[in-house]
C-alpha cells in the first residue's frame, strides 16, 4: 500500500492535473457500463453462487430419512427405532446419515441440530469475510480463501468417522460458504456501471437456483452420502484452479485502499475490452473527494476500510443496518419456512426439489424485469407484503376447512413473492452502504439471513396454521419496514461514510 506503484499520479507529463472523477463516472461516460468485459467478468465471478448452493442444499440428500423396506414375515409390527429388526434402509446404511447412524426416534434431534450448525457456521463465516474482503485480503483474495476452505472441509465431510465429527465438519463448511456469495456478488456487481447493476445484482441468483437443480440430478446419480459430499467439494476445486485466476480485483476496492494506479488500469481493462478508450489524462477519486484539492486527495486515499463500529457511529448508516437486518432476517424465515413447506410434500425427493429450484426463477426474471422501471423500495414492499398476504389467506383457508390445492396454492405464491425479495434485497442492502463498509454491512444482514434459516424449520414443525401465521405477520412487517428505507435507484454508489453522508445532506435541503 505504500510503495511508488500505488502511488496516485495527480499530474500530466505536461505538468498540468489529472482530471479525476468516480469510478461511476467513467464507467458511464468513457469504459461502458455493462460490456464484454463486464459479461465475462459476471459470468465466470458469479458461478461461485452455484458452490454455494451445493455446499448448502446437499443437506436436503445426506441427512434425509430414507424409505424403510420390510424384511421379516411380519410386517405389521416393527419396531421403527431398531433397524434389522424386520425392517432395512432402502438404499442400505450409506444411503444417508441417518440410515448409518440411526438417527431415529430419540436421536432425531440431531439431524436438525447439525442443519442448525451449519446455518451458525455461515453466520460465522459471514461477518469474517464480511470484514477481511473489504480490509486487507479484497474481494478476490475472500473468495480464494472460502473455495479453497469449501474444497477441503467438504471432501472431510465424506470420511467423517462419526456423527460429532460430521457436526464440527459441518459447521467448518458453513464458515467458509458463508463468505462464498457474500464476496462473489460484491466481486461481480462493482465494475458495472449504475444503469446496469441493478439488473445484474438480480441475475446472480440465477446461478444460486441453478446449482440446486444441478445437486438434483447429482443426488439421484450418487445416492450415497458420502460419494455426494466428494462430488459436490470438486466443482469448488476446480473454481480455484481454473476461474478464479482469470478474475480482476474489484477497482473499487482498490481505490479505498489507496492503491489508484492498479484502479486505473483495472478501468482501463475494462474500456479497451469494451471497445473504449479512456483519455490518458484521467484517473481515479473518491466520491467525497475534491479533484482541485491534491493535498485532501492524497490523505482521503489513505482511507482503507471500514468496521461495524463506523457503520454504527453515522446515523445514516445505523438506521439503514438496523433496518437491514431485520428486513433480511424476516424474509429468510419466510423463505426457508415455504421452502420447507413445499419439499415436505409427499413426492419424488430429487424432482420436488428440481421444480423448487426451476419455480424461482420467474420471479427473479420478473423483478429483474421490473427493478429499473418501478426503483428498489417500491418493488420490495411489494414482493414482500405480497407473500405476507398469500401466507395470510393460505392461514384462513386452513381455518374454514379442508382446502389443501387452495393452501398449496398459497404457499407456492407466497414462495413466489418472497424470493423475489430475497434476491432484490442483496442488491438493494448492496446500494444502501458505501464501499468502505458495504460488505461488512452485507455480511450483518447475511448473518441475520442465516438466523433465519435457523429459525425457519422450528417454526415449521409448529403445525399446520401456526407457520402460515408466522409467515404472513413476517412478510406484512416486513414490508412496512422498507417504506422506512430510502430509494437508490438510479443514485451514486459512495465509496467513503463521508460521501454518503454528503449525499445524505444534500437529499434533505
Amino acid at each position: 500500500m505504500g510503495s511508488k506503484a500505488s502511488e496516485p499520479l495527480l499530474a500530466r507529463p505536461d505538468g498540468y492535473p489529472l482530471t479525476r472523477m468516480s469510478i461511476d463516472d467513467m464507467l458511464s461516460g468513457y469504459a461502458g457500463d455493462f460490456g464484454r468485459w463486464q459479461l465475462r467478468h459476471f459470468l465466470l465471478t458469479s458461478a461461485a453462487w452455484a458452490l454455494e448452493a451445493l455446499h448448502t442444499m446437499v443437506m436436503i440428500f445426506s441427512d434425509r430419512e430414507p424409505g424403510r423396506v420390510c424384511t421379516g414375515a411380519d410386517c405389521t409390527s416393527l419396531d421403527p427405532c431398531r433397524p434389522g429388526s424386520g425392517w432395512e434402509w432402502v438404499g442400505g446404511p450409506g444411503s444417508s446419515i441417518v440410515a448409518e447412524w440411526g438417527l431415529v426416534c430419540g436421536e432425531k434431534y440431531k439431524v436438525g441440530l447439525v442443519q442448525a450448525v451449519f446455518f451458525a457456521g455461515c453466520m460465522v463465516g459471514a461477518g469474517v469475510f464480511g470484514h477481511l474482503s473489504d480490509s486487507s485480503l479484497g474481494r478476490k483474495g475472500s473468495l480464494t480463501v472460502v473455495c479453497s476452505l469449501n474444497t477441503i472441509f467438504g471432501l472431510l465431510t465424506s470420511i467423517a468417522p462419526s456423527y460429532w465429527v460430521y457436526t464440527l465438519l459441518r459447521f467448518l463448511t458453513g464458515f467458509s460458504t458463508g463468505g462464498v456469495g457474500l464476496c462473489a456478488f460484491v466481486l461481480a456487481t462493482e465494475p458495472v456501471g449504475p444503469s446496469k447493476r441493478g439488473a445484474a445484482g438480480m441475475s446472480t441468483f440465477y446461478f444460486f437456483s441453478g446449482g440446486i437443480a444441478i445437486l438434483a440430478g447429482i443426488a439421484y446419480q450418487f445416492q450415497s452420502w458420502r460419494s455426494l459430499y466428494v462430488v459436490t467439494s470438486l466443482p469448488s476445486l476446480l473454481f480455484f484452479l481454473a476461474i478464479i485466476p482469470f478474475l480482476s480485483e474489484s477497482p473499487r476496492w482498490y481505490l479505498v485502499r489507496g492503491k489508484v494506479n492498479e484502479a486505473v488500469n483495472v478501468m482501463r481493462d475494462i474500456s479497451r475490452t469494451n471497445g473504449k478508450e479512456i483519455p490518458h489524462h484521467y484517473s481515479l477519486k473518491l466520491d467525497d473527494e475534491d479533484s482541485e484539492d491534491k493535498e485532501a486527495g492524497q490523505q482521503q486515499n489513505k482511507v482503507s476500510s471500514g468496521s461495524i463500529l463506523d457503520v454504527l457511529r453515522s446515523r445514516v448508516t445505523r438506521v439503514r443496518l438496523i433496518l437491514s437486518v431485520a428486513i433480511n432476517l424476516l424474509c429468510s424465515i419466510v423463505y426457508y419456512g415455504l421452502s420447507l413447506n413445499v419439499v415436505n410434500l409427499k413426492t419424488n425427493l430429487y424432482a420436488s426439489v428440481l421444480l423448487n429450484s426451476l419455480a424461482e426463477i420467474p420471479a427473479y426474471a420478473l423483478t429483474a424485469l421490473l427493478l429499473d422501471h418501478f426503483g428498489r423500495k417500491p418493488l420490495a414492499i411489494g414482493t414482500m407484503i405480497l407473500s405476507g398476504v398469500f401466507c395470510t389467506i393460505g392461514l384462513l383457508v386452513g381455518v374454514f376447512g379442508e382446502m389443501e390445492v387452495t393452501r398449496m396454492v398459497c404457499g407456492v405464491v407466497g414462495i413466489f413473492g418472497m424470493a423475489a425479495t430475497y434476491n432484490l434485497l442483496f442488491i438493494y442492502t448492496a446500494e444502501l452502504f458505501p464501499t468502505v463498509v458495504r460488505n461488512v454491512a452485507l455480511g450483518c444482514t447475511a448473518q441475520a439471513c442465516q438466523l433465519g434459516a435457523i429459525v425457519a424449520p422450528f417454526v415449521v414443525v409448529l403445525g399446520e396454521s401456526v407457520p402460515f401465521a408466522v409467515f404472513g405477520v413476517s412478510g406484512i412487517l416486513g414490508g412496512i419496514l422498507v417504506c422506512y428505507l430510502p430509494e437508490t435507484m438510479n443514485q451514486p454508489l459512495y465509496d467513503t461514510m463521508a460521501g454518503i453522508e454528503e449525499g445524505e445532506r444534500e437529499i434533505l435541503k
